[in-house]
């Protein structure tokens, strides 16, 4: 663009990242060593850095005292699976590396969509699925799957261990049960049920780049063509992840057949609690619910995959 018979220069504004102090400890010892030192002062624990950095340039968060890098704790980084215990995924494993592991796509499907629904693959490569969880916003798309699978919370400090479940450590929009010294060490999910099916529907303006409008997540297990277990997990319709307890009451143990998928559907649109913001309103967000509700049983009743 000419103006004047000039080009004009654009100027670009980067915003400084915050004065605090960086800590970057090397081994799980040493960040609780660290955590438990600077309890008085207000720390702030990441690992991929996808959400707090930005956040922190933009002032959107206030800057802690001191930030505490986890990506030098190599003992964080896992994700292993076996039949006893179940799936364990650790505060370091990437997104990318959850949507690759083959137990994660074979045994927990709707987990395996809902990793692969969150942002770009350049995020995915550097973001956490924990830290994920641990933004507690009401579309995370993890959390569904998640709640679905009975997923604990495993909160370590100094101190002692505490494990949580997923649904009593979301507690809000940004908020989480984490105390003062703790950071969360791993995710655990039990055994997958041989039978269990699982899927993860999101609508989004542009798919995964976007946050979901609703998110919505379906894990069945059939019993001689009926419904043997049932949950389902709802995401950007209340302040919270959230189970659909009556649909799953609904269905569970019944024959499955298309009019008790759709009234099951009904039932999750009226549990919800959908606002209006910028990206939907409430009326729309839960007639969604109803639609993806059906799409997603059906989906993990056909293949776990769409």
């Amino acid at each position: 663009m000419v103006i004047n018979g000039e080009n004009p220069r654009v100027v670009t504004f980067y915003r400084r990242l915050p004065r605090m102090d960086y800590l970057r400890p090397v081994s799980l010892a040493e960040a609780l060593d660290v955590l438990d030192e600077h309890r008085p002062a207000r720390c702030l624990v990441y690992a991929g850095g996808t959400d707090v950095i930005p956040r922190l340039k933009a002032r959107l968060i206030n800057p802690p005292e001191v930030l505490v890098d986890l990506k030098g704790i190599r003992e964080l980084d896992f994700i292993s699976y076996d039949d006893h215990s179940g799936l364990r995924i650790g505060a370091l494993a990437t997104i990318s590396s959850v949507v690759a592991n083959e137990s994660v796509r074979g045994k927990y499907p709707a987990l395996f969509e809902g990793a692969r629904s969150i942002a770009s693959t350049h995020i995915q490569n550097r973001g956490t699925l924990i830290g994920n969880i641990c933004n507690a916003v009401p579309s995370a798309d993890s959390a569904p799957a998640l709640l679905c699978l009975g997923a604990k919370v495993v909160c370590l400090r100094k101190q002692g261990e505490r494990t949580v479940d997923l649904d009593q450590f979301l507690l809000g929009p940004n908020r989480t049960s984490l105390r003062p010294g703790e950071l969360v060490k791993e995710i655990q999910m039990p055994p997958a049920t041989a039978g269990t099916r699982g899927a993860y529907v999101k609508l989004s303006p542009r798919s995964r780049m976007d946050l979901a409008v609703v998110g919505v997540a379906a894990v069945v297990r059939k019993d001689n063509g009926a419904f043997g277990d049932i949950r389902i997990g709802l995401g950007a319709v209340a302040p919270t992840p959230m189970r659909s307890k009556k649909a799953e009451e609904r269905l569970r143990g019944e024959v499955i057949s298309e009019k008790g998928i759709l009234e099951a559907a009904k039932l999750a649109a009226q549990e919800s609690k959908p606002i209006d913001d910028h990206r939907a309103s409430a009326v729309y967000r839960r007639t969604m619910v109803e639609v993806l509700v059906k799409r997603a049983i059906q989906w993990a009743l056909s293949s776990g995959e769409p």
